[in-house]
């Protein structure tokens, strides 16, 4: 049986990896230090094969006995947890990333950074291919997120070439299902319970800005192929299907049967006006793609909300 090492396993995210990894056969180590991650999460593993471990990862990590796969997902990934927790943020991205890959290359372990399409910032080039190096403004407040994700890509790489550690970059595009939080601040677990609760969805800007939405079931899939393939350069994950956002909070109205009206707010700064994937490389090289459109996943997320299942954590 292979160890799976998951970081920031006791997240939204996380805890999904964490199910399929233990479906596939793995014993599985999940890593969290809790800030944005949730036992709630993993309550439901009753596995002998699953191990938890509350640990901080700007701390240096020990794992005893053998370690085959180390997944990097530890880091806040929703605006309202980096803008609280900006050093916390920048800390995790590059000693955090400093102890994964450690780790990684001190069991001879496959690796993969859970970096983001944050690294494009607001994109010039659409949709966005990895090839692309992106518009990122460094110091404005969300820079706390994605120069730590674009630093943690260059760390990744060069523990590949000067060290030899076997590394995979996913660069995962908006990603949603079950277990987000509903004050998560991110557009669909916002606009689900603000529709469930009868409140006005508050869309930002025009809500012409665009967004590709992932399911959750979708992108662990596709995590894991990542993981399995030779490929050390960036690979896109996400649903290039695009929508925007008053198109979304339209179809959740239509979706939870709401009499919710929608409302429009100041757009946040450095708010991305477009972001869909292209994800060539992923359906070349892993033979990848998205299966459930938003109609389907928004039904399966709403009655996780809907049903009392919603669970705190990121």
């Amino acid at each position: 049986m292979t160890t799976a090492v998951v970081t920031g396993g006791a997240g939204f995210l996380g805890s999904h990896l964490c199910d399929y990894l233990l479906a596939q056969g793995h014993r599985v180590i999940c890593v969290d230090n809790l800030d944005t991650g949730s036992l709630q999460n993993i309550e439901h593993i009753r596995d002998g094969d699953f191990v938890f471990r509350n640990h901080d990862l700007t701390a240096h990590i020990e794992i005893d006995g053998p370690a085959d796969l180390v997944f990097h997902l530890a880091s806040p990934a929703s605006p309202i947890d980096y803008l609280r927790l900006p050093l916390h943020t920048l800390k995790v991205g590059s000693y955090g990333t400093h102890n994964a890959l450690g780790l990684a290359k001190s069991k001879r372990a496959r690796f993969l950074l859970a970096s983001t399409s944050e690294v494009y910032g607001d994109p010039l080039v659409h949709p966005q291919p990895e090839t692309y190096w992106g518009n990122v403004n460094p110091i404005g407040p969300r820079g706390v997120y994605d120069e730590a994700k674009r630093y943690a890509e260059a760390m990744a790489m060069a523990y590949h070439r000067q060290q030899g550690v076997d590394t995979r970059i996913a660069r995962i595009f908006n990603t949603y299902g079950p277990r987000m939080r509903p004050f998560d601040g991110r557009a669909i677990p916002t606009f689900v319970r603000q529709a469930l609760e009868q409140k006005p969805l508050t869309v930002f800007g025009t809500g012409r800005q665009t967004r590709s939405f992932c399911y959750v079931d979708d992108l662990v899939r596709g995590l894991y192929a990542l993981a399995l393939s030779d490929e050390h350069l960036p690979v896109n994950l996400g649903n290039p299907d695009e929508w925007t956002l008053l198109e979304l909070a339209e179809a959740v109205v239509r979706a939870t049967g709401s009499k919710s009206e929608i409302v429009f707010e100041a757009l946040p700064v450095d708010d991305p006006q477009v972001r869909c994937p292209d994800i060539s490389r992923a359906r070349e090289l892993l033979g990848w793609e998205p299966e459930i459109g938003l109609e389907e996943g928004l039904r399966r997320t709403i009655a996780s909300f809907a049903g009392g299942r919603s669970i705190a954590g990121a």
